[in-house]
């Protein structure tokens, strides 16, 4: 594109293209794919690509198993399969080299055959390398679909769907500890006997003549999600191109480190009859590596096999701006509100695009940062992606138009056939445990409790200015930052840039705080405004011991909510005093003496992690680390080390 007028094509900063295609009353058909490829071509322009403009950051689709396609390229591989939903199947990429390959192939069947399920066999997957571009010809898998069959003494579904979740972790766990992850290349971009995706590091135009299967009549959907990568976190990568085994996202995740962080740290407490002894095979559930989109796939696939629906696993992680909504009913904020004690929010501009075979839906941020748009026909076909316009529909055609609200969710469900109101989706969830008695009855507030048994005074025997240096505060900091704040309540402004050099390079002493600067994502989001935008914007959280992401009892918010992380005098002391009931507290020293150097302070770090791990087995349930007592015999931990 030229610059014309106003408008500079250097300005035009694009997202990934995200887009779905479903027959409303669930009637199977190649259309539904190839109108889904065509979404996917005309998303082009969301898309990226590298130094190399034929190769692609990636695109895909995911449809329902196309169960007559599979019987015909089944029996062409010598495979016969049993009826629809009694077997799996699904794209493996393998490494080209021969030996590895054979390797990962033999181990893969014992897996599955360690797992009680038959092995099937394995089809080659007809592939048009000439299609790539030249950097993804370089790092092109083989691939191969695998069939998987069903132990008859599995009886639902839902089961058989968990246990191919272990396979595929366990297979995953294998690669990933042998010396075959070194060096090969090996990914399962699906393994399911409702769903099945195609993908690969290809440009949107790439990917129909790439796969030969998807030309085939017989490979028919009632829906499809298709997505055009536009890599922003990552390098563009075959296994990190979308549709994930449930979604495709359009977006950042801009809280990523500490929602894997969470999730890594939450894993100990995992316990289900669900899944029984082999809970401890699909650790880690966030993959190693993985870009945001990924592990945000792995997320909502664990909260699904927990046995939640594919919606109320979106609204955990995905939630509405609910603090502050006025008119929401008390019912949805007390669903928000009970498992914001279990989960935190994935939160980013987002446009999150799922399905699970059964359904198919979209939601977007609670800030609305991310476009999509839908249009339903009059026969039945419901469109949806990152703008209109990317299928030709006559307007005589067209029933109605619209776009995704805010924290909303669009969801067709192709059971029964209709489209289902994102009031209804929501008071169906809210409604399936009385989260308000439960919050009532267990989570604490700061006014709920007693006042404090003791406030500790001050330390006035070591000067104000002593506590000054001991805690880095410059001349600069009390007249440039702090005097301003305190007298006039005002932000602290600055006009003449940094000038101090990098802590890392600096000469003088530095606080440990300097030495790391906060992350963000690679994609400038719009600035929010917390006064002026108070409606999505909250600092409430919740402080206290989790409980299994497996279940929901009444314990899980038995917990403690501040409305802001900021804490008085008073209040502090009040959680002090919490020496009793369901959350205790315990208070650890940061201390430890000056003359001991280096030595002493690592001596005293050890200490540290060796109390708490002592106060948490005593009860405790919020640890406390505590710096007063400072003089001229002892130092402190720095804060940020220690916590």
């Amino acid at each position: 594109m030229r610059p014309q007028g106003l408008y500079d094509p250097r300005f035009e900063h694009d997202a990934c293209g995200v887009g779905m295609v479903c027959h409303l009353k669930g009637r199977k058909s190649h259309r539904v794919i190839s109108d889904g490829l065509e979404i996917l071509v005309n998303l082009t322009h969301r898309g990226a690509c590298g130094c190399d403009e034929t190769t692609g950051d990636g695109a895909g689709i995911l449809m329902q198993m196309p169960h007559d396609f599979m019987c015909k390229v089944a029996a062409d591989a010598s495979i016969t399969l049993p009826d629809e939903k009694q077997y799996a199947s699904g794209l493996v990429f393998l490494p080209t080299d021969d030996a590895q390959q054979k390797v990962c192939m033999e181990r893969f069947e014992e897996i599955v055959q360690q797992e009680g399920q038959p092995f099937l066999g394995w089809r080659k997957v007809p592939i048009n390398s000439d299609a790539l571009g030249e950097l993804a010809s370089q790092l092109e898998p083989a691939i191969y679909q695998v069939f998987i069959g069903r132990d008859p003494a599995i009886e639902d579904t839902a089961a058989y769907e968990r246990k191919l979740f272990v396979i595929r972790k366990v297979i995953e766990g294998f690669v990933r500890e042998s010396k075959l992850s070194q060096a090969t290349f090996f990914h399962i971009p699906s393994l399911s006997s409702r769903t099945l995706v195609y993908k690969g590091m290809l440009l949107a135009d790439q990917i129909e003549p790439f796969y030969p299967d998807l030309t085939d009549p017989d490979i028919k959907s009632a829906m499809a999600l298709v997505h055009q990568r536009y890599s922003t976190n990552t390098f563009p990568t075959w296994d990190l191109a979308h549709p994930f085994r449930f979604l495709c996202h359009n977006g950042e995740i801009n809280t990523l480190r500490a929602n894997i962080n969470w999730m890594n740290t939450r894993q100990h407490l995992f316990q289900s009859e669900l899944f029984g002894d082999d809970m401890q095979k699909l650790f880690p559930i966030a993959t190693p590596g993985a870009s945001d989109s990924a592990v945000f796939d792995n997320a909502v696939e664990l909260l699904y096999h927990t046995g939640r629906s594919l919606p109320h696993a979106i609204m955990m992680l995905i939630p509405e701006a609910w603090q502050n909504h006025a008119t929401m009913s008390d019912e949805k904020k007390a669903f928000y509100e009970y498992h914001a004690s279990m989960m935190e929010p994935w939160d980013g501009p987002a446009s999150i695009a799922f399905s699970d075979g059964n359904c198919i839906g979209a939601v977007l941020d609670r800030n609305g940062l991310r476009p999509s748009r839908y249009t339903v026909t009059r026969d039945d076909m419901v469109i949806m992606a990152s703008e209109t316009g990317v299928l030709d529909v006559a307007p005589d055609n067209v029933l109605h138009k619209g776009r995704l609200q805010p924290g909303r969710m669009f969801l067709v469900d192709i059971e029964k056939g209709r489209i289902v109101d994102d009031e209804e989706i929501k008071a169906e969830i809210c409604s399936k445990q009385p989260y308000r008695q439960w919050l009532d009855q267990n989570l604490l507030t700061l006014d709920r409790l007693p006042g404090p048994e003791e406030v500790e005074p001050p330390d006035e025997t070591v000067p104000l200015p002593v506590h000054q240096k001991v805690f880095g505060y410059s001349l600069e900091d009390l007249k440039i930052i702090l005097t301003p704040m305190a007298t006039g309540a005002k932000e602290p402004i600055g006009s003449m840039g940094d000038d101090i050099p990098p802590a890392i390079l600096s000469s003088r002493p530095r606080l440990l705080f300097d030495y790391f600067k906060q992350l963000f994502a690679q994609v400038t989001n719009p600035p929010l405004d917390a006064i002026r935008e108070e409606l999505v914007t909250s600092l409430t959280t919740t402080i206290g011991a989790e409980q299994d992401l497996f279940k929901e009892t009444p314990r899980h918010c038995r917990q403690l909510k501040l409305d802001q992380p900021i804490l008085t005098s008073e209040q502090f002391n009040k959680i002090r005093s919490m020496k009793s009931g369901d959350i205790r507290t315990a208070t650890l020293s940061m201390l430890y003496p000056v003359e001991d150097g280096s030595n002493g302070l690592q001596d005293a770090m050890e200490a540290l992690c060796r109390e708490a791990s002592s106060a948490l087995n005593q009860g405790a349930a919020i640890l406390i680390l505590s710096d007063r007592g400072i003089n001229q015999k002892m130092a402190p931990i720095p804060s940020l080390l220690a916590t």
